[in-house]
């Protein structure tokens, strides 16, 4: 899914305009990167944890997944 794509959704699901989600949508990217850069965790809720390691490498750590 690409960037106006996902700004779409969250605007929608959020009641606010694609412009607005899209701001959130860059702010969320930016500190994620942040934190990365940093050598910290970045979480995403329901998906999991990016960590860096040596030569810059991110790895992915899902979360468990949750019987509904």
């Amino acid at each position: 899914m690409k960037k106006p794509e996902l700004a779409k959704r969250l605007a929608h699901q959020s009641n606010s305009t694609v412009a607005e989600a899209a701001d959130r949508l860059d702010r969320m990217v930016g500190e994620l990167v942040r934190q990365l850069k940093h050598g910290g965790e970045a979480r995403l809720p329901g998906v999991g944890a990016f960590t860096r390691h040596r030569g810059g490498r991110l790895a992915l750590q899902p979360e468990p997944k949750k019987n509904v």
